[in-house]
């Protein structure tokens, strides 16, 4: 009996890995991440498009929260069975889940003042401590190379070293009768080799059908030696101009390999020697799991640790664990390091540090890692001259600086190579867990050298895994019209939110300046901040007016001429934009 798969995330976007297997005897889930950035976070509230108790297992390719980070809803709605992953993820899955829960709980009381104050009836968080620990108790610990059976199904698993993070994998599933048995390969997220810490990804042996990641699909890094060249170069220009280095990292696996990088530059006179702040508790306790599971270690890590040395603790090492001490980073004399998560900026202290840092152009901000569309790290990186943190707005004067070498994803090289390895031609390769750019570009070169195997799928497609069936589909465009509509109601909905949101903002101060304004003797300085907030407002109106206009004319543009008021519609749009830009001058 054919197997159905439907891709229930990571579909034309990185985040939110999702992928239900139905072979007639299981019902097997792989991976159940979260969406990160605000253009996606919406789905993390949507209902599953299946039933949680229906499932025979779950498995879990690594911890990060975009492959794991809705586990603890699946388990709130009734999934009992064993989420299955290797020992290091279960070890990480335990902090990472918690850390997650404890920011849900935090970020959702914060909205519900917001709410509040809006007339908003409050609502719950994703999920709790209590939650995340449900899931804890139903981890069932895996090693790798190690086949498996899921009981009463006849379906076989193996998990793979991906080499991404420590323990992450890559799982290869059997199922069907004696002599028509059928493999799928889930790829998970494939490491970058070669790196330092981790084993390079297992190549791929074969597979009747791949879902391969496509992060870096359609671009290379940097090689390991210009990386760490790069590192020491940015290090000592920021030290040299008296400014900090702020670094966004990702708890896991990323700031393993700083770390790593850094203990050598160091050892080989090649950094001055200022304070490496590690500030992200989840980090520092991250870090203390990796060194509990030496059997992910490659050769090279295992020799320096057996020398007696600790490549993960630079002499220079300073580690905040309380907010007090991330606080007095600060207010340190001196230029330091300051390496703290999340990597994409979207939580966390590093929102503190950026905010301390972005207007200082004596300091610098290195991106080491992917960063979202839609995220704070996304808009800092690609030249936003002035971004909001935590509701203030922030001038971006500081140098931002980026390296890809040090990604913990395989680049365009790194994942042709391990696909490529397999022994024989899949009958159909999807590509998924990548921006259009990346997913497509990727399609292309699979096809280039295996005609017609690349596949980019939509969100909660379903696909019979046949041969036939898989020759049969169609690639759905990019970016067909009627999906650039529904992008463009979606850019209005997101413009009407924040368009509330100000409005509330405004009612908030109008309100706060009538008590300042009858208390305050110097009525010329009442008036002259009402005014300069007054200005900043309009000059958010007038950022979100010219944003209208801008997907306005995307929509015009695939309006045939001369159909209905398109030249009137265009004329009322042109002015939408140019009192957008004079109300933005008002700031």
């Amino acid at each position: 009996m054919a197997a159905d798969l439907t891709f229930h995330g990571a579909t034309r976007t990185v985040t939110g890995s999702a992928y239900l297997l139905e072979t007639g005897s299981a019902r097997i889930l792989v991976d159940c991440g979260m969406y990160q950035g605000p253009k996606m976070e919406e789905r993390n509230r949507q209902p599953f498009a299946f039933e949680p108790a229906s499932l025979t297992a779950v498995l879990l390719t690594h911890a990060h929260i975009d492959h794991s980070g809705r586990l603890p809803q699946l388990v709130r709605n009734g999934f009992r069975g064993k989420i299955y992953a290797h020992a290091a993820t279960v070890d990480l899955a335990a902090v990472l889940l918690a850390d997650s829960a404890h920011i849900q709980e935090m970020t959702q009381e914060w909205a519900n003042r917001r709410r509040k104050r809006n007339g908003l009836e409050p609502l719950p968080p994703l999920y709790t401590a209590a939650d995340s620990e449900a899931v804890i108790a139903q981890l069932s610990a895996v090693g790798y190379d190690k086949p498996f059976e899921l009981p009463g199904t006849g379906v076989t698993v193996t998990f793979r070293d991906a080499g991404h993070i420590l323990g992450s994998a890559w799982i290869e599933v059997v199922h069907g009768p004696a002599r028509k048995r059928s493999s799928v390969v889930f790829s998970g997220d494939l490491g970058n080799s070669p790196a330092p810490i981790l084993n390079d990804p297992t190549p791929l042996a074969s597979a009747d059908y791949v879902l391969i990641e496509s992060t870096y699909g359609h671009r290379r890094h940097e090689d390991a030696k210009s990386k760490e060249e790069l590192l020491a170069e940015i290090v000592r220009t920021t030290v040299a101009r008296g400014g900090n280095l702020v670094i966004p990292s990702f708890s896991v696996g990323r700031t393993q390999e700083l770390l790593y990088a850094f203990d050598g530059l160091q050892r080989a006179g090649k950094l001055p020697f200022v304070p490496i702040y590690l500030d992200s508790p989840m980090a520092i306790t991250a870090t203390e799991v990796f060194r509990r599971h030496p059997e992910c270690y490659d050769e090279e890590l295992r020799g320096k640790i057996e020398a007696g040395s600790d490549p993960l603790a630079p002499s220079n090492l300073r580690i905040s664990r309380t907010a007090d001490q991330s606080r007095a980073i600060n207010a340190a004399p001196g230029p330091s390091v300051i390496i703290s998560a999340n990597g994409m900026c979207t939580a966390g202290r590093i929102l503190h540090h950026l905010r301390q840092n972005l207007w200082r152009p004596e300091s610098t901000v290195l991106f080491v890692g992917f960063q979202g569309e839609g995220t704070l790290g996304r808009s800092v990186r690609d030249g936003a001259r002035e971004v909001t943190i935590m509701g203030e707005r922030v001038s971006v004067r500081a140098r931002i600086e980026s390296i890809g070498g040090f990604s913990a994803h395989a680049d365009q090289d790194g994942l042709t190579r391990w696909l490529f390895a397999s022994e024989r031609r899949p009958e159909r390769v999807f590509v998924v867990h990548g921006e259009v750019k990346s997913a497509f570009g990727l399609s292309d070169l699979i096809g280039a050298k295996w005609s017609g195997a690349g596949y980019v799928p939509q969100f909660r497609q379903t696909v019979r895994l046949e041969p036939a069936a898989v020759r049969a589909l169609e690639q759905v465009p990019a970016a067909p019209p009627a999906e650039r509509v529904r992008g463009f109601k979606t850019h209005g909905l997101e413009l009407e939110q924040r368009a509330r949101s100000l409005e509330a903002e405004l009612a908030d101060f109008l309100a706060s300046a009538r008590v300042w304004a009858d208390g305050e003797s110097d009525r010329d300085a009442a008036a002259s901040g009402s005014l300069a907030v007054v200005r900043d407002v309009l000059g958010r109106i007038g950022e979100m007016a010219c944003e209208s206009a801008s997907a306005c004319r995307q929509v015009l543009s695939r309006v045939p001429a001369g159909r209905g008021k398109k030249l009137e519609e265009r004329q009322l749009v042109d002015e939408l934009g140019r009192l957008g830009q004079k109300l933005k001058k008002r700031r």
